[in-house]
């Protein structure tokens, strides 16, 4: 069994440095040349994950082809918005044996689509999953007590996935709820920047608390309503992830958010983070979904209103705590 990680950012090296630690052979693949060349002579990745070493199973490459044909399965850990382009770069590469999973969290900004669906789309015959959960790389790369899930509607992707991964410090869970999964990991993120937006206007542990509880339940409401199921959004790769991500200042989404309350713009807001914000593009494309099935998500229609149309923060908060009272459930 042999993995290829593609994409060689903070998560995508971590889960390469999982596989890796136990005793699996591990390609790597980033696409800036410079960049790689950089990771094979310092045998780590400076940049996202300074001091953690590379296992010896462990090799970085910025051949595409290489990466994906010498390899029995292929792991997707791009930004989202690069993700359908990725998968499109694979069409002439993979064979119809290989397995392709993926660790990107969001939707596709062009079309709106789910992950999965730009996979079936363009690799049609391939026993494909997600993998997510609440997991920050810096952690799972240090050996910190880590849980995921991988979902898939193949039961020997879900094996193989957990073969490569499973340890006694990183847990993998099955499940066959790709869309609950996807679901669970593209919103929290645009909630993590509402809860960040929170603190940095100075509301506290209470108002905090409320977003995402709130939250969860816009999730539940448009992961059922594209035909997921309620516990797999009350599990790890829902509330699991929502938690993590608007209560730790490791989330780059919340921190975003943070940024925003205490008044700097989206523009400087990522400037000042220096990596991609998925939420940031994840807003829009959450909200038109949410418009097209005819699902009330107020939390998420409030952040992209601060994000794309210009609507300061407080008046944001103003016009959730203004609506009208209703029953919890």
């Amino acid at each position: 069994m042999r993995l290829s990680v593609i994409g060689a950012g903070s998560w995508g090296t971590a889960l390469a440095l999982v596989a890796a630690r136990n005793q699996h052979p591990v390609l790597l693949y980033g696409h800036d040349p410079n960049s790689v060349a950089e990771l094979i002579h310092a045998r780590q990745n400076k940049r996202y994950l300074p001091g953690i070493l590379f296992p010896d199973e462990l090799k970085p490459t910025a051949d595409l082809a290489q990466a994906v044909q010498s390899a029995s399965d292929v792991l997707v850990a791009v930004p989202s918005h690069v993700f359908g382009e990725c998968i499109r770069q694979l069409i002439p590469l993979v064979k119809s044996h290989q397995r392709i999973c993926w660790a990107t969290k969001g939707l596709d900004p062009n079309s709106g689509d789910l992950l999965h669906t730009l996979v079936h789309k363009h690799l049609p015959s391939l026993a494909c999953g997600v993998l997510s959960g609440p997991s920050f790389a810096a952690e799972a790369a240090k050996g910190l007590p880590t849980a995921v899930v991988v979902a898939s509607e193949n039961p020997g992707l879900i094996e193989v996935m957990t073969t490569y991964f499973h340890s006694p410090v990183f847990r993998v869970y099955g499940n066959t709820d790709v869309i609950g999964v996807e679901i669970g990991g593209a919103v929290k993120n645009v909630l993590a920047i509402a809860a960040g937006l929170s603190d940095g206007l100075g509301f506290g542990a209470n108002a905090r608390a409320a977003l995402i509880t709130r939250g969860l339940q816009e999730i539940i409401r448009l992961g059922r309503s594209l035909g997921a199921r309620s516990d797999t959004l009350m599990g790890l790769a829902g509330m699991g992830d929502l938690v993590l991500t608007c209560t730790d200042n490791q989330s780059r989404n919340r921190r975003f958010g943070v940024a925003i309350g205490q008044g700097q713009d989206s523009r400087q807001a990522q400037a000042t983070i220096g990596q991609v914000v998925e939420g940031f593009s994840n807003a829009k494309a959450v909200c038109q979904l949410a418009k097209e099935k005819g699902v009330d998500m107020p939390i998420v229609a409030e952040v992209y209103a601060i994000l794309y149309e210009n609507k300061s923060p407080l008046d944001a908060v103003n016009a959730l705590m203004a609506r009208k009272p209703t029953v919890e459930y």
